[in-house]
């Protein structure tokens, strides 16, 4: 017994050995010291500063209920943090192989040995009855590293997985967002084709008259009516369009889309934007939970080529048992009755049709195929904040252009209505500019929709805001969505 502890002793120190690979986050192509869209500030990090509410730098009291709400209730984010459980359990199962295992046993059989068997004893009766209780313990010899490099997959496995919770959270409040605003875009839309359908039938109504008083052909009311019945579809559609954004978001907050609803906010715009910094863009590889599951994923893989190669090599334990066997219950639990064993044991496969190596193979082509996921993320990663930068630059441009086709629109209305009083030119023109003004009002609301999504989707890409609070610095109606340099 004292040889056998002190040869588990000795082999727990010689332990140290691990045939995984030297690990090293795998090279990606250095960051530039600024992004390619537009010419930012740099950035000054807090890193202290909260980075889970990242929505309240909207401002929005009911925006910041909806995401409290889907951080209770989403589905999809429950089913992640189950995923995550999951790879909990399986860290807490691999690093159970750190210790002993330990079983008890009890059994009674009655059995009859044959005549023909080499244990059978004439002096001895055929037939008779064994009670055995007993336990054995086992315990693996991590000589080659093979337990502790399938913990270490284990527990970087977990973390990837929380990574992966971290970047659906984020995906599903920036989603959230999104809707809502689209939502409240949807709104000031609704508030504008209502207006012009009223517009439009007093113009028919008008037309109505003059018709019906000879100054006016059939074909002005005919227009007229074309016209209203136009701006009707549209507002009908945009109505579709505002339920299923509603049901929409009653899922994101895991409510049932036929109890949920959210009153419209009548405006003639959507909120304040506020300014993102986006940083630098070494920083990026930092904030993103994607990223930092890819990397994780990378570690795992290389942990588990470790395991592939223990395989090649012995596996030591050591193994012991022990307890009470007897013919009689009177005397089974006495001591004449006592029966144990202890002793190393050591296995190796000597052929296994290739077996190993194809796991080997199996272990470096997963390596190699999550350092490829790993620097795709990360290009992808670049890609999101450059995208949405140069949206954000452009759409600011769009916005200028077309709230100056939306003045234009409008005095080239008032004229038209004065010349057409005037009898000047037919209802035609007056349809004309009057269409062409509503489609630059629509459109300037679609250009804000979009400058208020591009805003979430920058957020996101940064992994959710962690700079300095944005609740002091809002860029107003029409001002770009990002800092810019000086």
């Amino acid at each position: 017994m004292r040889r056998a502890l002190i040869a588990m002793a000795v082999a727990a120190a010689l332990g140290g050995c691990s045939l995984a690979p030297h690990y090293e986050r795998p090279p990606t192509e250095a960051a530039a010291r600024a992004y390619k869209e537009a010419d930012w500030k740099v950035a000054t990090p807090s890193d202290a500063q909260p980075r889970g509410e990242w929505w309240k730098v909207f401002a929005d009291a009911e925006l910041d209920d909806l995401e409290s709400q889907a951080t209770q209730a989403n589905q999809t984010l429950k089913a992640a943090l189950a995923q995550l459980e999951q790879a909990r359990a399986q860290t807490r199962i691999a690093r159970s192989s750190y210790f002993p295992s330990l079983d008890a046993n009890a059994s009674a059989t009655r059995e009859r040995v044959s005549y023909n068997s080499p244990s059978y004893n004439p002096a001895k009766p055929a037939t008779g009855n064994l009670f055995t209780v007993g336990g054995s313990l086992s315990y693996e010899l991590d000589l080659f590293g093979r337990v502790r490099n399938t913990v270490a997959n284990a527990r970087y496995s977990e973390q990837a997985s929380a990574g992966d919770v971290a970047a659906m959270d984020l995906a599903v409040h920036a989603e959230l967002a999104q809707d809502y605003f689209t939502l409240r875009g949807l709104d000031v839309e609704q508030q504008l084709l209502d207006r012009t359908v009223a517009d439009y039938d007093h113009a028919l109504k008008l037309t109505e008259n003059l018709y019906k008083g000879g100054a006016s052909p059939i074909s002005d009311v005919q227009q007229a009516q074309a016209q209203l019945e136009s701006a009707r579809t549209q507002a009908e559609d945009t109505r579709l369009r505002r339920a299923q954004t509603e049901h929409a978001i009653a899922v994101l907050v895991g409510r049932e889309a036929s109890t949920f609803s959210l009153p419209a906010h009548p405006s003639e715009h959507l909120q304040a934007l506020p300014v993102v910094d986006p940083g630098l863009p070494s920083q990026l590889l930092e904030r993103r939970p994607d990223v930092a599951a890819a990397e994780r994923r990378v570690a795992a893989a290389n942990a588990n080529i470790g395991v592939a190669r223990a395989a090649y090599f012995p596996v030591f334990s050591i193994l012991g048992t022990g307890g009470y066997q007897s013919t009689q219950t009177s005397g089974w639990l006495s001591a004449p009755s006592q029966y144990w064993s202890i002793g190393p044991q050591a296995v190796l496969t000597l052929f296994d049709a290739g077996l190993h190596r194809a796991q080997s193979a199996q272990a470096h082509a997963e390596y190699d195929q999550q350092v490829a996921n790993y620097r795709n993320t990360v290009l992808t990663a670049f890609q999101d904040v450059e995208d949405n930068l140069a949206a954000l630059r452009q759409l600011q441009l769009e916005s200028q252009s077309e709230t100056a086709a939306v003045k234009a629109t409008q005095g080239a209305l008032d004229q038209a209505n004065l010349r057409y009083k005037g009898g000047i030119v037919t209802y035609l023109e007056v349809v004309s500019t009057e269409n062409a003004a509503l489609a630059a009002q629509l459109s300037a609301v679609d250009i804000e929709i979009r400058r208020a999504t591009a805003t979430v989707l920058l957020v996101r890409a940064l992994g959710g805001d962690w700079q300095q609070p944005l609740t002091a610095t809002v860029a107003p109606a029409g001002a770009p969505g990002v800092a810019p340099s000086g």
